[in-house]
């Protein structure tokens, strides 16, 4: 077959798989398995080779990341139940006053938190933002809002153990220990600078509180104290399967408001303690990285380092510690929601990493390498260009990514770059143009209290500005590996 027909094939099997699921709304999952046995069977590849090519991708990636998304998730999802994101957010405001709270909370959103999925981060952490924006000052809503987009959003791609992060170090082969110390050299100077951007946009006009804010929604709202912590009766979390009200009385009529105050009071741990599994899991993954670039030989802190066994020693400790804090009920129930949260995420993992196993049988990789080798096109935005077109069409970042890194994956020994610029490339272009169609963006316009058009300055603007700043600093940073 001509290199021409296989890339028409090619490009046919990735716009079907966009069609299925923006037209006719076919799961992602099945979208990308279809999309990949097309392929295989338009390149000449055969039943059974095509059959193969598609398990033996999907077996591939979920060896590399299956069992760190799935431990990971757990963890976050444990995090949800001893309520510790609310006394995060808290103590931010406490330590660092209103005027800095998008930006502590934004780093802590896409760093420390990124364990946790993110819708469920964001139904938990959005209500809070939103009752404390009044303190921060004029703007509070646009600030918290463009906040709360561009860390949840560049989290996702670029922080370990964020789900797209995770997908995108196994479909590129970059070590996870890299792909942590690359993306945090990312993700935190792409969150501050976004978000100072934004700041300065509304600051000269671009927000228009009449129009882009949405108070009718909200106007029985609880009031705050007066370090900006909701009251007990209103919180934020009332109604919220992960971080219910702890002070609501019990549905089932075994304890009342008094019992569950005392509960707390009794079992609340300090927060340090709360998140010291997850940051000694995060530790050993860098020290490990940080060995293996060294060339230094230290076999336990190689062992430990390891990312399974770093991650498999943080669940154990955020289980004992959620314990100790919540109760052993709490533990599994946090436990099953992660077992709940993490299915589609591995699914959906797994069949991007099918859809590069049938790109690279047929042949695209040699094909494009030629190309990307004769182009004086810079190939980093080739990379970043190509994410974010998917991430248009398809409106989800996680799904955007983790195609462009199948597709990428083959081609990346030809780009000349090192694979973990294109998977940072890859991320940052999956995080463009954030719009309708995608469900983050109603969640984070519902919740925070924007009209449609408040969420798309805040939501679709500022995450686009995220993407083509962090571009910029991958290209930055790609002169130094």
């Amino acid at each position: 077959m001509s290199d021409a027909a296989i890339l028409i094939n090619t490009a046919v099997a990735v716009i079907a798989t966009v069609v299925l699921i923006v037209r006719f709304k076919v799961n992602p999952v099945i979208s990308l398995v279809i999309g990949a046995a097309y392929l295989g069977l338009a390149v000449g590849l055969g039943v059974k080779k095509t059959v193969e090519t598609i398990s033996t991708g999907f077996g591939d990636i979920m060896m590399e990341v299956g069992l760190l998304i799935a431990f990971g998730v757990l963890m976050g999802s444990i995090l949800n139940e001893t309520g510790a994101i609310r006394r995060l957010v808290e103590h931010l405001l406490k330590t660092f006053g209103p005027s800095r709270l998008p930006y502590t909370m934004g780093l802590a959103c896409a760093t420390v938190l990124q364990s946790i999925f993110l819708d469920v981060l964001l139904v938990i952490s959005a209500p809070l933002a939103r009752r404390l924006a009044p303190k921060i000052g004029r703007l509070g809503t646009a600030r918290m809002a463009t906040a709360m987009a561009i860390s949840l959003e560049c989290g996702i791609v670029f922080m370990v153990p964020g789900v797209g992060a995770l997908a995108l170090a196994g479909l590129l082969g970059v070590p996870l220990g890299k792909m942590l110390l690359f993306g945090l050299l990312i993700v935190v100077p792409t969150v501050v600078i976004a978000i100072a951007i934004m700041t300065f946009l509304f600051r000269r006009g671009l927000w228009k509180e009449e129009s882009d804010e949405n108070h009718e929604l909200f106007e029985a709202e609880e009031p705050l104290h007066d370090d900006g912590a909701p009251v007990a009766v209103g919180s934020p979390f009332r109604n919220t399967r992960a971080g219910r009200d702890q002070d609501a009385p019990a549905t089932d009529g075994t304890a009342g408001p008094a019992v569950a105050v005392a509960e707390r009071t009794r079992t609340e741990a300090p927060l340090i303690l709360l998140f010291a599994p997850l940051l000694l899991s995060l530790l050993l993954i860098a020290a490990g990285a940080i060995l293996e670039i060294s060339k230094v030989q230290i076999a336990p802190i190689q062992f430990v380092g390891e990312p399974i066994i770093a991650l498999l020693i943080g669940l154990v400790g955020t289980c004992i510690v959620g314990r100790y804090t919540v109760g052993q009920k709490r533990v599994d129930a946090g436990i099953s929601a992660g077992f709940r949260e993490s299915g589609q995420i591995l699914l959906l993992t797994g069949v991007g990493g099918s859809l590069a196993a049938a790109v690279t049988a047929a042949g695209v990789g040699d094909i494009l390498g030629g190309f990307f080798t004769a182009s004086p096109v810079a190939p980093l935005l080739v990379v970043w260009v190509i994410a974010a077109v998917l991430h248009i069409a398809v409106g989800s970042v996680t799904l955007s990514a983790i195609t462009a890194a199948g597709l990428l994956a083959p081609i990346a020994p030809a780009l000349g770059l090192d694979p973990v610029l294109i998977a940072l490339a890859a991320g940052a272009g999956s995080l463009f143009m954030v719009h309708v169609t995608s469900n983050t963006f109603w969640l984070l316009q519902a919740l925070l209290g924007q009209t449609t058009r408040g969420a798309l300055k805040s939501v679709t603007l500022g995450v686009s500005v995220a993407s083509v700043v962090a571009l910029g600093l991958v290209s930055v940073l790609s002169l130094f590996i």
